[in-house]
């Protein structure tokens, strides 16, 4: 059904995509933590996993999407009590400023989208399972804890060697644990925390540990055993490598066929980060550039590459998607379906199925363009729109992209489309009349007020927002 290749994060290397069940996927995505405000590199993941998704139904295989959403949490318990509400008041504001950003950035909804608090019957399943195999134990602290030693493949998704691993560097060795190593499956309840995140169990009242939640919401409705894993880089080690030992060790066979993971997006070489306090929300990019605009800027690099975020790259991405909306409001695309076969489809083929090579497909889509230009054809134009389409790009029509609607910045001109339009008439009767200082005065005025006027040689004037 598909040549599809993709990097697996778990054998270092470009593999042969081949689901577990002929023409279906099941893919898991891990999603936000959900205490504050999405940042551009949330983003980037966001955009990312739905490129994914999208390319797979596209090459015809019946996918079925989940991105949990993290509502139960250390970070979370801590900002709610810091702000005098309850977790529930605190998540469902975040999912709801979530659900909005993601939305802005043309990323279609999961099929599923689970949240942690409502699976802790299946984390305490796979706990008890942990416990019968010895691959869990109630410490002296009251937390159950993974046996991190007693679980031969641990390791193996991070290519961390247990020996490298130093007590310190991730635990506290003043705890309750066998081994700094081990990780919390299950958290003891504590006094000072709100009753709502309190759970009863075999093990006493607790919460649980961050990793169980994806191990148990994964397991519960995709199964044990399923074909795309993905998130960012920063989750590989330990996020993932623990949901491997938890998922594995529970159920003895493989959990996950392909492990994928997206790169960071840097900000002066630093990977833009919250506990880092360099980071740009998502609602704070959106009010400066329109959301289009931010997807293509996140999927002109490659998903596993690094991305560094500045204006300039910003402003970069706005002028190259104005090429492409250009050569739509130049030619109209024709009514057809898309023409798989065609030469420029082909290619754009081929680079995203090279592990979704985006920026070999955003290539093809230059090329188009350039092409259309010349030849003036709706049959390429109608190409060039489907299959920018498959990114989630050039849904608008070229009007409303060029003169900025239904972007967050649209009337940052100061100036109605109204306006605009009264200024353009103004400007036509002066060239009639031969005041060609008048006509060039306005011109000028529209520019500095950020509109591009162009002149077509049918004598009609067009204008796009800079």
């Amino acid at each position: 059904m598909s040549n599809l290749k993709i990097y697996n994060t778990l054998a270092r290397e470009k593999q042969l995509f081949s689901p577990i069940e002929p023409g279906k996927v099941r893919m898991y995505v891990c999603g936000m933590t959900v205490y504050d405000y999405c940042h551009i590199g949330h983003g980037r993941m966001l955009v990312v996993f739905d490129m994914v998704q999208r390319w797979l139904r596209q090459s015809g295989f019946e996918v079925t999407y989940v991105r949990n959403i993290t509502d139960i949490d250390d970070k979370i318990i801590r900002r709610a009590v810091e702000n005098g509400e309850t977790i529930s008041q605190l998540t469902e504001r975040f999912i709801l400023a979530m659900d909005e950003d993601a939305a802005a950035l043309g990323v279609q909804k999961p099929d599923h989208e689970p949240r942690a608090r409502d699976y802790i019957p299946q984390m305490l399943s796979i706990i008890g399972k942990l416990e019968e195999k010895n691959l869990a134990y109630m410490a002296s602290d009251g937390d159950v804890n993974y046996a991190v030693r007693n679980f031969s493949g641990y390791g193996k998704l991070s290519g961390k060697s247990l020996d490298d691993l130093r007590a310190g560097e991730r635990v506290d060795v003043n705890t309750g644990k066998r081994d700094p190593l081990d990780f919390v499956l299950w958290k003891a309840a504590k006094i000072s925390e709100p009753e709502e995140v309190k759970w009863p169990s075999q093990w006493g009242a607790g919460r649980p540990g961050w990793a169980i939640e994806c191990s148990a919401m994964a397991g519960a409705i995709l199964g044990d055993h399923f074909d795309i894993h993905g998130g960012g880089q920063d989750l590989q080690f330990p996020h993932h490598e623990n949901e491997i030992a938890q998922s594995e060790g529970a159920h003895d066979h493989k959990f996950v066929n392909y492990w994928m993971h997206n790169g960071f997006i840097n900000i002066n070489a630093e990977k833009m980060s919250k506990s880092l306090n360099n980071f740009f929300t998502i609602r704070e990019v959106l009010k400066e550039y329109d959301a289009e605009v931010i997807r293509f800027f996140i999927l002109r690099t490659h998903y596993r590459s690094p991305s560094n975020y500045a204006d300039v790259h910003l402003d970069d991405a706005k002028q190259a998607l104005t090429r492409l909306y250009t050569a739509l409001n130049e030619v109209a695309p024709d009514a057809l379906p898309l023409d798989s076969n065609e030469a420029y489809a082909i290619r754009f083929a081929e680079a995203m199925n090279d592990d979704f090579n985006t920026p070999g497909a955003i290539a093809v889509l230059f090329d188009l363009a350039n092409e259309i230009n010349k030849t003036k054809s709706p049959a390429l134009a109608r190409q060039l729109k489907l299959l920018g389409a498959a990114l989630g790009f050039l849904g608008r029509t070229p009007d409303d992209f060029l003169k900025g609607r239904f972007s967050p910045n649209a009337d940052v001109s100061g100036l109605s489309d109204e306006e605009i339009g009264s200024k353009i008439a103004a400007r036509l009767a002066a060239k009639k009349a031969k005041d060609f200082a008048a006509a060039d005065s306005i011109r000028a005025a529209l520019l500095d007020d950020g509109v591009i006027l162009e002149d077509k040689p049918d004598g009609r004037t067009e204008w796009r927002r800079a």
